[in-house]
C-alpha cells in the first residue's frame, strides 16, 4: 500500500534554445500587469545578457524597474532594499534574470512586496500569509532548479547563517528556460553549479521525504546530468550543456517536491559563515555524506549508480553504491572543485559552530541516514583531511 503523496506544480515551464529574448510575449500571455520589477546582478548586467530582454519589455509597453544589487549567496539586506524599492514602484510582476541567487532573491522581494516587515520574520514553512507578487524566472546557470522552487535560501548577515522561506506562493509562475544563456559560462562556473545540480537529484531521491512522484523526475534528471557533467565543463559544447539545462530543470522539480539533505545542510553553512560558492560548497560535500549515507539505503545508491551509467552490473548493492562514491570523487577533482583545506576562510576552529548551523537546518531530519551534530563535526573532518582520488 502506497503512502499519500502530494504534488503541485504551479509553474509554466517554456524551454527552448533562443527563447529568453521572447520573455516579454510570453509574460503578456501569462501574467496580467504592465509594471515589471527586474532582479538580476551586476555581472549579467555587463555581460549584456539582460539589455534584450529589457528591449522586449519595452517595446512590449511595460513600465520596467531594474534592481540589479544582487551578491552571489543573497543577503538579507539586499533583497530588504529591493523590497522598499518594489512597493514604491508598485509592481505586478518580478522577473528575475540570472542564477540562484537571483532567483532566490526575486522570490524574497516578490514576498517582501506583499508583507510587511524583516526577511527573517518569514524563516522557515508557514510563515508566508498573503499572495506574493507574481514572479517570472529565466535562470542563467544550469544548477539550482529555483527556477520551478517554492523557497528562497537567503543570508541572515547578523547571525551568518543560510535561512530557508518555503512556501508554494513563493513559486514562480511562469520558468522560460533558454540553455542558450549557459553557452558563454565559464567552466569553473559551469562544473560547480552542474555539481549543485547533480546534488539536488541524488539527494532528492535517496532522502526520506522522497515519494515515486520526485523519483521519476530525479532519476531523469541524474541520467541526463551525470554523462554531460564534465563534457558541460570542460569542453562546454551546446549539446551537454542543454542536457545540463534541462536535468537542472528536473532536479528543481524532483527536490522541490521531497527534499536536499545533509550535503545542502553543510553546504549552507559553509555559505553562511565563509560566503562560500553555494554549487562549490555542495561538490566539496557531495562525495563524503554519499558514502555517510550508504549503509541507509544501499539499494537506492546503487540504483543511481546504475542511472548514471556506472559500470556496475553483477556487483551487489554495496559495492555498486562504493562505484558511485568513487567515481563522485573523481569527477570533482576531473572538473576542478577545491578540497575543503583550500576554501578562502576555512578555520578548524570554527567545526563546532558549523556542524551546530548544519544540525538546525530544516533539511537534517531527511537525510536517509539518521544524523546528529557529532555526525556533522565528523563529516567536516573527514571532508578537510581529503586528499585526491586515485
Amino acid at each position: 500500500m502506497f503512502e499519500r503523496y502530494s504534488f503541485s506544480l504551479p509553474t509554466q515551464v517554456e524551454f527552448q534554445a533562443g527563447i529568453a529574448c521572447e520573455a516579454a510575449s510570453m509574460i503578456k500571455n501569462t501574467v496580467e500587469g504592465k509594471r515589471v520589477f527586474l532582479v538580476t546582478d551586476p555581472g549579467l548586467m555587463q555581460a549584456g545578457i539582460v539589455e534584450p530582454v529589457l528591449d522586449g519589455l519595452k517595446s512590449n509597453g511595460y513600465e520596467t524597474e531594474l534592481f540589479d544589487r544582487v551578491q552571489p549567496n543573497p543577503k538579507d539586506a539586499d533583497c530588504e532594499a529591493g523590497g522598499e524599492l518594489i512597493r514604491e514602484f508598485a509592481a505586478d510582476i518580478v522577473l528575475a534574470v540570472g542564477g540562484g541567487s537571483v532567483l532566490d532573491a526575486a522570490k524574497a522581494i516578490a514576498m517582501l512586496h506583499t508583507h510587511e516587515g524583516r526577511l527573517a520574520q518569514y524563516e522557515g514553512r508557514g510563515k508566508v500569509q498573503n499572495a506574493v507578487t507574481p514572479l517570472v524566472t529565466v535562470p542563467t546557470t544550469a544548477g539550482t532548479g529555483s527556477e520551478v522552487t517554492r523557497s528562497a535560501v537567503i543570508t541572515d548577515t547578523g547571525r551568518k547563517f543560510k535561512m530557508t522561506i518555503k512556501d508554494i506562493r513563493m513559486a514562480p509562475r511562469l520558468a522560460i528556460v533558454d540553455p542558450q544563456v549557459t553557452y558563454s559560462l565559464p567552466p569553473a562556473i559551469a562544473a560547480s553549479t552542474g555539481m549543485d545540480a547533480f546534488v539536488h537529484a541524488i539527494e532528492a531521491f535517496t532522502c526520506k521525504a522522497a515519494s515515486p512522484f520526485s523519483d521519476a523526475w530525479a532519476r531523469e534528471a541524474m541520467r541526463r546530468i551525470f554523462p554531460n557533467l564534465r563534457e558541460a565543463a570542460v569542453n562546454g559544447t551546446k549539446k551537454a550543456r542543454d542536457e545540463m539545462m534541462l536535468g537542472s530543470l528536473m532536479a528543481g522539480v524532483a527536490f522541490s517536491h521531497a527534499d536536499v539533505a545533509a550535503v545542502h545542510c553543510l553546504a549552507e553553512a559553509l555559505g553562511g559563515l565563509y560566503d562560500t560558492p553555494h554549487g562549490v560548497a555542495n561538490s566539496i560535500f557531495l562525495p563524503i555524506v554519499t558514502e555517510f549515507n550508504v549503509p541507509a539505503n544501499p539499494a537506492k545508491h546503487a540504483e543511481a549508480a546504475r542511472i548514471c551509467g556506472l559500470p556496475v552490473e553483477g556487483l551487489d548493492d554495496l559495492a555498486a553504491s562504493a562505484a558511485l562514491v568513487a567515481e563522485l570523487r573523481r569527477l570533482a577533482h576531473d572538473i576542478g572543485i577545491p578540497q575543503l583545506k583550500d576554501v578562502p576562510g576555512v578555520d578548524r576552529a570554527d567545526f563546532g559552530r558549523l556542524a551546530e548551523a548544519s544540525f538546525v537546518n530544516g533539511s537534517t531530519p531527511d537525510n536517509c541516514r539518521d544524523v546528529s551534530e557529532e555526525d556533522y563535526l565528523g563529516l567536516l573532518e573527514k571532508a578537510f583531511a581529503s586528499g585526491t582520488p586515485a
